[in-house]
């Protein structure tokens, strides 16, 4: 995720401390059906079944931080210190099975026998992590505004095998983050911004072996407008972020993962939010993105990365009727297009591109507030993402969703 307009002008005049506590459990089962290869006919299937039980995740997590303001001489601060804790203990028991082929132009379900490929037994799988993070916000001049910031991560990953062997991982990491904001004038502010990012890839690949920390760098500059008397938000942005140890199917063992070497990310946002006038609302992007593999030992050095078009682009807009009978009536249409993509990092095929479009109705009096949307409203047929030639997945069809709140 990009940092964008990294610096906040607003400062409160206490110390304040924050704490976030959470704790959640799972266990749940699970089942999922899968292609395995399609035949030189072009028509049968081979397929596959993925079977999990005995299935739990415990989650402990926390994080304290304290922000204040102070001043060193005519420079003002605005000081975050905090650090956060998260343990994660998952483990579940799978069994992966064959299914018999299935004619996909003429196919005959409930028949298919199972034959069992193979075992992976329940082994606790435990993550802990602990980061400690410090940002300054700092006011040097009315017009120019700086964030300087660094977080400092530990994370462990540890397997109790079945056979009663361990597997054990840890890795430390700093991230540091720098933005600096330069405001010409009231309605124009010029950003600048450089991150490090540091992710603990979760799980394990086929032959159990533990991933790699997922790494990135990110550039950004850009600037942000207000106009038609602050009415009208836009932000132009150009950015630069590089990945590495990013998680992606594996071809050959479609339940699992691999990572790749390093992808690179440039591309250039435009975004518009505002009310052009009264009650007649929009919000509208576009994105040309630039994407591929630079480094890496399974795929091609150049490859596009996949689910990642060109060219993107949205509007929504809403009118709320303003004044009469009709007080608190309000329409919303919206245009989303997405570009063609590559199916796959090997990119050998293209999904297509498709534009969508929704519409809402909505009434708001008071407190008091119903509405429906549309979602797909011309029920086109389109594809929202692709992992292989053999899992691409369609967009939703055609839905109407209604709501009614009441606010107290």
């Amino acid at each position: 995720m990009r940092l964008g307009y990294v610096l906040d002008h607003q400062f409160s005049p206490n110390w304040q401390l924050q704490n976030a506590f959470r704790i959640s459990f799972l266990q749940t089962p699970q089942n999922s059906l899968f292609p395995s290869a399609l035949l030189d006919d072009q028509r049968t299937l081979e397929r596959g079944l993925f079977s999990t039980s005995d299935q739990s995740q415990d989650n402990w997590a926390i994080d304290t931080s304290v922000v204040g303001n102070f001043q060193t001489g005519s420079i003002v601060h605005r000081l975050l210190v905090g650090f956060d804790f998260n343990r994660d203990v998952y483990s579940a028991s799978n069994r992966q099975f064959a299914l018999d082929p299935i004619d996909i132009f003429d196919p005959v379900y409930g028949r298919s026998r199972r034959q069992l490929v193979a075992t992976f037994p329940e082994e606790p799988f435990i993550t802990n992590s602990f980061g400690v993070y410090l940002q300054d916000q700092i006011t040097l001049l009315p017009q120019l505004n700086l964030l300087l910031g660094g977080r400092f991560d530990v994370v462990s990953q540890e397997i109790e095998s079945a056979d009663g062997s361990e597997s054990f991982q840890q890795d430390e990491a700093f991230s540091p983050r720098i933005g600096l904001v330069y405001q010409p004038s009231e309605e124009h502010s010029l950003y600048a911004s450089y991150s490090r990012s540091f992710l603990q890839s979760v799980g394990t690949a086929f032959d159990n072996s533990l991933f790699r920390p997922e790494r990135g760098t990110q550039y950004e500059i850009g600037i942000k407008s207000d106009w038609l008397d602050q009415r009208l938000s836009t932000t132009l942005a150009f950015y630069d972020i590089t990945r590495s140890n990013v998680l992606t199917s594996d071809p050959d063992n479609p339940n699992f993962s691999i990572q790749t070497g390093e992808q690179r990310s440039r591309g250039v946002e435009l975004i518009a939010t505002g009310e052009i006038l009264p009650g007649w609302y929009i919000v509208a992007g576009y994105a040309y993105t630039d994407a591929e593999i630079t480094e890496d030992n399974s795929f091609e050095v150049g490859n596009r990365l996949n689910n990642v078009p060109e060219n993107a682009f949205s509007l929504w807009t809403t009118y709320e009727i303003q004044s009469g009978d009709l007080q608190g009536l309000g329409f919303g249409l919206g245009l989303f297009h997405v570009g063609d993509r590559q199916g796959n990092l090997e990119n050998t095929f293209q999904v297509p591109s498709y534009t969508r479009t929704d519409a809402a109705l909505f009434y708001n009096r008071d407190n008091f507030r119903v509405g429906i949307n549309i979602e797909n409203l011309f029920d086109i047929r389109y594809f929202e993402a692709s992992e292989s030639e053999l899992r691409v997945f369609y967009g939703a069809p055609f839905a109407v969703r209604g709501t009614v709140s009441w606010r107290f």
